[in-house]
C-alpha cells in the first residue's frame, strides 16, 4: 500500500470519511461528495484571523479551568510550532481546537477520530500553501449516480467521481497533498466558527440514502425508530411506500443540493421530485415538492457562485458578491430555522415547511438577484442590486439593502483610496474611474483619467462621480505635474477605507448626508489647495492677464510703439526677415513702454514667431507674437488654446495695422493739404481722397469698437468672473475655453463666418491699395510742386539780377511738363473712383452678410457701419435685408 505522502487528496479525503463513519468505501459516497463540496466551496470567514489572540484565548481557558501546567505546555508547544515553520495556516487548527473545547454540546461520534486522523495526515516536512493558490474548482451541482461514477472511473480508490479529475496534481507528491489538507483545515475551522459544524458533523455521521440502518451511528432516533427495516433496505423496484421520516431525511439532503434516495433532481423538468415508482400520498408529494424548491433555489445560487467565484472578468465586486450569496445560502436553512435539525426528534415535513418559510423567501430573493445580475460586474453589478431593492416590501428592501452594503464594500474601498490617496488599483476594470497608462504627464489632467459611465453605481449621482474623479485627479496632478507632495489642505478626519460592511451600510442609509459630506469635503479641500498652488507658485492668473495684454493687444502703448519700430522691417519681403532682429526690436519696445514693469517670469515668455511664408508675403503677413507655456500652466493654456490665441492675434494685428495705415493716410493728408493748394488742378483729387479716407476711418473705428469692447472686454469680464468663482481646475479650463470660443466666433474666425472674414479681408486689401495710390499721387504731386517751385525760384533770381526771367525755350519746356502732369490728374481721379467703387462694393457686400447673420451683435454692427444709410441707398439688397431685419426686431419687441 502506498505511503500517506504519496496518496492523492481524493484518496485521503475518502479514507477520512471512512475512518469517521466506520464504513466501507462503497458506503460513504454521499459523505464523500459532501466533503468535496465543503472543500471546494468559496466560503470565507468574516472575523479577523489572529493567531496570537486565539492562542491567548486557549491559554486563558486552561487557566480558568485551573490547568496552569497544561497552559504552560501549550505555550511551549505553540512556540516550537512557530519556530519550525511547518504550517502557515496555524490559526485554522488552533481555532478548530478552541471551537471544539468551547462547544457546550458533546461532539458527534467520530469527531475526535477525525481530529486525530487529520493531525496524523500532516507531513512533517510539508510546506503549507496559501488557500487561494491551489483552490480546487467546485463540483457540478447535480452529482452523478454512484454506480455511473464507479463505471466511468474504474475504481473509487483513484477518485470515485469522474468530475473530481480537476483535483489531480502533477503526481502523488507532498505538494499535491498539502494544499488540500490546508484548505480542509481552513474550511472546517471556519464552518465550526460560523455554527455550521453541526451540519458537517451530522451529515458525515448520518446514514446516506443508500446505506443500511445497521451502520447509521449518527442518525437521530426519529429517523430510525419510525422506519421499518424492510422498507429502508428495499430498493426502488420493491418499495411501494416510504415513511415521512425518510422523506424528511431526503429533504435535508435536497436543501444542500444533494439527491436523496427518493427525492432526486429531474433534469428534464429541472426540479426535485419523488420517484414516480414510490407510493406517497398526494399531500406528502405536494409538501415535498414545495420544500424541494428550497434545494432548487440552493442549486441555482450555488451554480452562479461556483461559476463566478474565480472568474477574473467578474471582478472583486462579483467575487465578493459570490461570497455573500454563499454565506446567505449556507445560513438560511440553519440559522433562520431557529432549531437544530440534526438533533430534533419530532421533525416533520409540516414543521420543515413552517421553519423554511423565511429562508425560502430569502433564497428566492437571491435567485432573482442572480438572474438580474447575469453578465454584470463592478459598479454595474452594484447598480443592478440597488435597482432590485426598489420594492414596496420592507423586508425584501432591507435584505437587498444589506446585500448591497456588503457587495459595494470593494467599490467603497476603491473610492476612498482614490479620494484620499489618489491611488487606483482596479485590475478588473470595475471602478467608475478609468486610467490610461499610455497618456504622458503633460496630458494627465485632460486624458489620463476618465469616467466609465456604465460603471457608475446608480446610488452615486453623476455630480458625485464627477467630484470623485476630480479629487483623485487633483491629487495625482499635484504629485506628478506640480511636484507637490504636501497634503492638500486640512484633510478630513475620516477613515481612508470602508472599514467594514457596517460602515458601508451606514453610508447607504444616508447617501445625501454622510456620504455626500465625505465627497464634498474632500472635493473642496483638494480643489482649493490645487488652485492655491497654481496661483501662488505658478502665477496662473498673472499669465492669463499677460495673454490679454500681449496676444490680445490689451497693452496699447506697447503695441503702438512696437508697430512704429517694426514698420521698416515688416514692409520688406518676408523672406528677408530674421527672427533675432525682430526679437531685439521686441525687447526695445518692452523697455520703452509700461511693459517693462511686468514680472520677469512673464516677460521671459514673450517672444516673436514668424509664420509660414507664401510667395509675395511681406513682413506684416508673417509676423506674430508668441507666449511660451510649460509645466502646470500648460494644462490651462494647451496647444489648442495657444493656436486659438495665435489666430486671434493675427486677426487683431491685421485690424490694428489698418488703423495704423489710416493714421498715416490722415497725417499725410493734413501735412500735404497746404502745400498742394498751389496746384488747383489737384483739388478734386484731394477732396476725393479725403472723402474715401473718412469712409475707411469710420469703418475701421466701428470695427475696432466692436472687437475691443463688444468682443474682447465683455468676454474677458465674463471669464474673470468665472475664474474668481471657480471651485476646481476644470471650471477654470471650461471658462477659458468658452472665452476663446466666443472670441473666435465673434471675431469671424469660425467656419460659419468664413464669407464674412473673406469680405473683411477684401476691405482691408482696398485700404492698403488706397494707401499705395495716395502715396504714389503725393509723390508725383510733390515732385511736380518741387519742379514748379524751382522754376519760379530761378525766374525770380534772374529777374533780381536784371536778366530775363526765362527764355522762350525754357518756358516752352515748363509749360509742356505742366500740361503732361495735368493730363495725369484725370487718370488719378479715375483710379480713385475705381478704388472707391471696389471699396464701397466690398463694404456693401459685407453689410449684406452682416444683416443676414443670426448673431444680433453683428446685425447691430451693420447699423453702426451704415448709420446714415449711405450704403443702403446704393444697394437694393441691403435695403431689403435691413428692412427685413428691422421688421424682425419690431416683431420681437
Amino acid at each position: 500500500m502506498a505511503s500517506l505522502d504519496q496518496k492523492s487528496p481524493n484518496v485521503l479525503l475518502q479514507s477520512l470519511c471512512c475512518r469517521i463513519t466506520g464504513k466501507s468505501e462503497a458506503d460513504v459516497a454521499h459523505q464523500f461528495q459532501y466533503a468535496v463540496r465543503v472543500i471546494g466551496s468559496n466560503y470565507a470567514p468574516t472575523i479577523e484571523r489572529d493567531e496570537f489572540l486565539v492562542s491567548e484565548k486557549i491559554k486563558k481557558e486552561f487557566v480558568r479551568q485551573r490547568r496552569e501546567a497544561d497552559a504552560a505546555l501549550f505555550s511551549e508547544l505553540h512556540r516550537k510550532l512557530q519556530s519550525q515553520g511547518v504550517l502557515k495556516n496555524r490559526w485554522s487548527i488552533l481555532y478548530l481546537l478552541l471551537s471544539l473545547s468551547e462547544d457546550p454540546a458533546k461532539p458527534p461520534t467520530g469527531l475526535p477520530i477525525f481530529t486525530t486522523l487529520f493531525a496524523q495526515a500532516l507531513p512533517r516536512d510539508a510546506h503549507s500553501t496559501p488557500y487561494y493558490c491551489a483552490r480546487p474548482q467546485s463540483l457540478p451541482l447535480n452529482y452523478p449516480d454512484r454506480t455511473q461514477s464507479a463505471q466511468s472511473s474504474g475504481s473509487m480508490g483513484s477518485s470515485g467521481i469522474s468530475s473530481l479529475g480537476v483535483y489531480a496534481m502533477n503526481g502523488p507528491t507532498n505538494q499535491s497533498i498539502q494544499p488540500h489538507l490546508t484548505q480542509l483545515t481552513q474550511v472546517v475551522g471556519d464552518s465550526l466558527r460560523q455554527q455550521l459544524g453541526s451540519r458537517l458533523a451530522w451529515n458525515l455521521s448520518a446514514v446516506p440514502p443508500s446505506v443500511p440502518t445497521s451502520t447509521s451511528k449518527g442518525l437521530p432516533n426519529s429517523m430510525t425508530r419510525s422506519v421499518p427495516r424492510s422498507r429502508r433496505d428495499c430498493d426502488a423496484n420493491s418499495c411501494v411506500e416510504i415513511s415521512e421520516a425518510s422523506l424528511v431525511r431526503d429533504i435535508l439532503y435536497v436543501f444542500q443540493g444533494i439527491d436523496g434516495k427518493c427525492v432526486k433532481m429531474s433534469n428534464p423538468e429541472n426540479c426535485y421530485k419523488i420517484d414516480a415508482k414510490i407510493a406517497v400520498s398526494k399531500s406528502l408529494r405536494d409538501t415535498v415538492s414545495r420544500l424541494a424548491e428550497l434545494g432548487w433555489l440552493h442549486n441555482k445560487v450555488r451554480k452562479y457562485t461556483d461559476q463566478r467565484s474565480l472568474d477574473r472578468a467578474f471582478g472583486l465586486v462579483g467575487q465578493h458578491m459570490s461570497i455573500v450569496y454563499l454565506l446567505y445560502m449556507q445560513l438560511q436553512v440553519e440559522d433562520d430555522q431557529g432549531v437544530n435539525l440534526g438533533v430534533d426528534s419530532n421533525l416533520t415535513l409540516r414543521r420543515l415547511l413552517v421553519w423554511t418559510y423565511d429562508p425560502k423567501t430569502r433564497l428566492k430573493t437571491l435567485a432573482a438577484l442572480v438572474d438580474h445580475c447575469q453578465g454584470r460586474k463592478g459598479g454595474e453589478l452594484a447598480s443592478a442590486v440597488h435597482a432590485y431593492g426598489k420594492t414596496g416590501d420592507p423586508y425584501m428592501r432591507a435584505l437587498v439593502q444589506h446585500i448591497l452594503s456588503l457587495v459595494s464594500h470593494p467599490i467603497l474601498n476603491f473610492l476612498y483610496r482614490w479620494i484620499y490617496d489618489g491611488e487606483l488599483e482596479d485590475m478588473y476594470h470595475e471602478f467608475f474611474v478609468a486610467s490610461d497608462p499610455t497618456v504622458k504627464t503633460d496630458r494627465l489632467w485632460h486624458d489620463k483619467y476618465t469616467l466609465r459611465k456604465s460603471m457608475i453605481p446608480s446610488f452615486i449621482t453623476r455630480d458625485q462621480a464627477r467630484k470623485v474623479l476630480l479629487i483623485g485627479k487633483s491629487i495625482n496632478f499635484l504629485h506628478q505635474v506640480c511636484q507637490d507632495r504636501t497634503p492638500p489642505g486640512k484633510m478630513i478626519a475620516a477613515s481612508k477605507s470602508a472599514d467594514s460592511p457596517k460602515d458601508a451600510a451606514e453610508l447607504f442609509t444616508d447617501l445625501e448626508g454622510a456620504f455626500q459630506g465625505k465627497i464634498d469635503a474632500a472635493y473642496f479641500e483638494t480643489s482649493k489647495y490645487l488652485l492655491d498652488v497654481l496661483n501662488k507658485n505658478y502665477l496662473l492668473l498673472e499669465h492669463m492677464k499677460a495673454m490679454r495684454r500681449y496676444l490680445l493687444l490689451g497693452q496699447g502703448d506697447f503695441i503702438r510703439h512696437l508697430m512704429d519700430l517694426l514698420k521698416p522691417e515688416l514692409v520688406r519681403p518676408a523672406t528677408t526677415l530674421y527672427q533675432h532682429n525682430l526679437t531685439g526690436i521686441l525687447e526695445t519696445a518692452v523697455r520703452a513702454t509700461n511693459a517693462q514693469f511686468d514680472s520677469p517670469e512673464i516677460l521671459k515668455r514673450l517672444d516673436v514667431r514668424l509664420l509660414e511664408v507664401s510667395p509675395g508675403d511681406t513682413g506684416w503677413d508673417v509676423f506674430s507674437l508668441d507666449y511660451h507655456v510649460e509645466g502646470p500652466i500648460a494644462t490651462v493654456f494647451t496647444r489648442e488654446c495657444m493656436s486659438h490665441y495665435l489666430r486671434v492675434f493675427n486677426f487683431l494685428w491685421r485690424a490694428k495695422r489698418m488703423e495704423y495705415i489710416l493714421t498715416d493716410i490722415w497725417k499725410g493728408q493734413m501735412c500735404n493739404a497746404k502745400l498742394l493748394k498751389r496746384m488747383p488742378e489737384l483739388s478734386g483729387v484731394l477732396h476725393q481722397c479725403h472723402v474715401l479716407a473718412s469712409e475707411m476711418v469710420h469703418f475701421i473705428h466701428q470695427m475696432q469698437y466692436y472687437i475691443t469692447f463688444e468682443v474682447l472686454e465683455c468676454s474677458w469680464d465674463e471669464l474673470w468672473n468665472k475664474v474668481q468663482q471657480a471651485q476646481d481646475l476644470d471650471h477654470i479650463i471650461a471658462a477659458h475655453e468658452v472665452f476663446l470660443d466666443t472670441i473666435i466666433t465673434r471675431c469671424l474666425l469660425d467656419a460659419n463666418s468664413r464669407p464674412l472674414l473673406n469680405q473683411l479681408r477684401a476691405i482691408f486689401d482696398q485700404i492698403i491699395e488706397f494707401q499705395n495710390a495716395q502715396e504714389a499721387m503725393y509723390r508725383a504731386a510733390l515732385e511736380e510742386l518741387q519742379l514748379r517751385l524751382q522754376f519760379e525760384e530761378r525766374k525770380a533770381q534772374r529777374e533780381a539780377e536784371g536778366e530775363w526771367g526765362v527764355t522762350a525755350s525754357e518756358e516752352e519746356v515748363e509749360n509742356k511738363r505742366i500740361r503732361d502732369f495735368q493730363e495725369t490728374v484725370p487718370k488719378l481721379c479715375t483710379q480713385l473712383q475705381i478704388l472707391t467703387h471696389f471699396y464701397q462694393g466690398a463694404v456693401q457686400q459685407f453689410l449684406v452678410l452682416l444683416t443676414t447673420s443670426a448673431d444680433e451683435s453683428l446685425q447691430f454692427l451693420s447699423f453702426r457701419l451704415d448709420f446714415n444709410e449711405h450704403y443702403k441707398a446704393r444697394e437694393p439688397r441691403l435695403r431689403l435685408s435691413l428692412g427685413s431685419t428691422r421688421g424682425r426686431r419690431s416683431l420681437h419687441t
